[in-house]
């Protein structure tokens, strides 16, 4: 079983992660994510002896497209669309991003 994670380890990783938490979520985390490491411990228990890696469970073949260049849209009709635009240089309003 894996070892229990201490208040203090699940204070760290809240301040690193820049959350606050209060004792009763201290406590709350600290059990699951005990759970979590746990269940990963069962896993690696498993036999995976003559069992090859995937990165899918399905097998697939070709699944990109061909890249074939296609027409693109029309740049007025675009800009003429979108709710607002700045016609001189041909570009999009948006609100500041601060």
């Amino acid at each position: 079983m894996a070892q229990r994670l201490s208040d203090a380890d699940i204070a760290k990783i809240a301040a690193l992660a820049r959350i606050e938490l209060s004792q009763d979520d201290v406590t709350t985390f600290a059990r699951q994510l005990g759970d979590i490491l746990a269940y990963v411990n069962d896993l690696q228990l498993v036999d995976t002896t003559g069992i090859e890696p995937t990165s899918h469970p399905l097998p697939l073949d070709q699944i990109w497209r061909a890249d074939d260049p296609v027409p693109s849209l029309n740049r007025g009709q675009l800009l003429d669309a979108a709710p607002g635009t700045t016609p001189a240089s041909g570009l999009f309003k948006v609100p500041k991003v601060l």
